[in-house]
């Protein structure tokens, strides 16, 4: 394959913007002038590279808001029910559990990788951070300790098998010209490993930062994001409890929990619709809007109506500010998929460049025949496919490089292509890409998406390693 001019400026601005996280500053400003350079060296168009910037970042919200959308609901119910005073009540039960930061954050990732194992990360994130995150900060766990334990749980170690859906398998054994099963299999036990190593060395470097119980955490962290006006009206509107406070403590958990029960039978039994990634998560955004809207009802049925509006506000402001900054760098890294360049150049699907799949694929000719280098080098890949934010898109190419390289460095093709699985959905579906669902996660726990991504890197690049040598001994 010929690598033009543009693929090089892909090249560099991709390596730019990940040494610009590595020295942890911000990579906006790299993002867009970089998606620039590329749009004008691949049209021949100093305007045409202009209009890049805009298109790159128009795409990229539109591939982004349903993330931003499920926070915007969950963040607006959530003020409502403060409101009513029933976000105190409704964390009480779970507090009989989660007595401090320790066990909430163990709590999290058991109860994460459950529901994210059935249904994806996806529905996880909304009902993990209404309910858990708040009683985990009240017991003394950092917002970025919960906001890891999601992440790592769920769009790491349950997303990287996808062992019960199967998607992710599927795409790769089928790429790779061989059965789901032992892909399946070896993918399962290695997002394991890989899950048990991060996630064991990310409780060992975020334990010297867990505070004791104290209601103090839980309102500093409600609080983080108000102005001081709007604080003086949280703590007014506070002091008036509802009666009806009780009820919808009890009605929200209630209601998710109903849903968690639907998505189980759709997926054991035939008389339901199965419901899958986003399916789930909107099920979860639309049951909160009409919570919401009963919510300020109940609080005030002649001022409900500008109460939902109000909360509806609050909420996209929050989203916005929060995960803004990430339109611009996926608007980037968007252009390394063929559908996406399309509409972000202007061009014909047919004809339009896939700059990222289309690097690799031109330096898989350089990697040497040996066993390890050949696991490293499948493992690598996987990563930097998955660079586009999509965990996913990156599986048929692993697959069938996996397939190609298998026999001839004396490897098990299914082992490469768990290998090469775990690089790619480990990375791009949500632990370590900015730009991808990891932003929902830091929007609920309310941290910086960045910081998320820096305190993940050290455990799950410890832990993918480890588990390709583990894979590389065993299988």
């Amino acid at each position: 394959m010929e690598l033009t001019a543009a693929h090089w400026m892909y090249l560099i601005g991709t390596c730019i913007i990940i040494l610009t996280m590595l020295f942890r500053q911000n990579v906006v400003v790299p993002s867009i002038i970089v998606t620039f350079l590329v749009g004008w060296i691949y049209t021949g168009s100093f305007i045409a590279g202009l209009q890049t910037i805009f298109n790159a970042s128009l795409v990229a919200a539109g591939e982004l808001f349903n993330i931003f959308l499920i926070i915007t609901i969950m963040t607006a119910l959530l003020h409502s029910l403060k409101t009513l005073g029933s976000d105190q009540q409704m964390i009480t039960p779970f507090q009989q559990v989660m007595k401090n930061g320790h066990i909430s954050f163990w709590v999290i990732i058991f109860v994460t990788y459950a529901i994210s194992l059935f249904f994806w990360p996806t529905p996880a994130v909304p009902l993990v951070g209404a309910l858990l995150i708040p009683v985990a900060i009240r017991s003394g766990l950092p917002p970025i300790g919960a906001a890891i334990a999601i992440s790592l749980a769920g769009q790491g170690m349950a997303l990287s098998s996808d062992y019960v859906i199967q998607i992710a398998p599927t795409l790769t054994a089928t790429a790779a010209g061989i059965d789901v099963a032992p892909v399946a299999d070896r993918a399962f036990v290695l997002s394991i490993i890989t899950g048990v190593v991060a996630i064991v060395i990310a409780y060992l470097m975020i334990k010297k930062h867990i505070l004791k119980p104290s209601d103090k955490h839980l309102i500093a962290w409600e609080n983080n994001t108000l102005t001081s006006t709007q604080l003086q009206e949280e703590e007014y509107e506070q002091q008036k409890k509802s009666k009806y406070s009780f009820l919808f403590a009890i009605l929200v958990p209630l209601t998710f929990l109903i849903i968690i029960i639907y998505m189980v039978l759709a997926k054991f039994s035939n008389v339901i619709p199965s419901i899958e990634g986003g399916t789930g998560a909107a099920l979860i955004g639309g049951a909160s809007a009409i919570l919401l809207i009963a919510a300020a009802i109940f609080r005030n049925a002649r001022e409900s109506l500008n109460h939902v509006s109000d909360h509806l506000v609050k909420g996209f402001v929050f989203a916005f500010k929060a995960m803004g900054p990430v339109i611009p760098i996926a608007g980037f890294f968007f252009i390394g998929s063929g559908e996406l360049s399309a509409k972000i150049l202007n061009i014909g699907t047919d004809i339009a460049p896939s700059f990222l799949f289309e690097l690799v694929v031109a330096g898989q000719q350089f990697i040497p025949e040996s066993t390890v280098i050949a696991g490293f080098g499948i493992l690598l890949i996987g990563a930097i496919t998955g660079l586009d934010g999509s965990g996913f898109s990156g599986l048929p190419l692993v697959g069938s490089l996996s397939g190609a390289l298998g026999d001839s460095v004396g490897v098990d093709v299914a082992t490469l292509s768990a290998i090469g699985q775990m690089g790619s959905v480990w990375i791009g579906g949500g632990t370590l890409i900015a730009w991808s669902s990891l932003v929902a996660v830091a929007g609920f726990a309310k941290v910086p998406v960045m910081e998320l991504v820096r305190k993940s890197f050290l455990p799950v690049i410890l832990g993918l390693i480890v588990s390709t040598i583990v894979a590389l001994i065993i299988f």
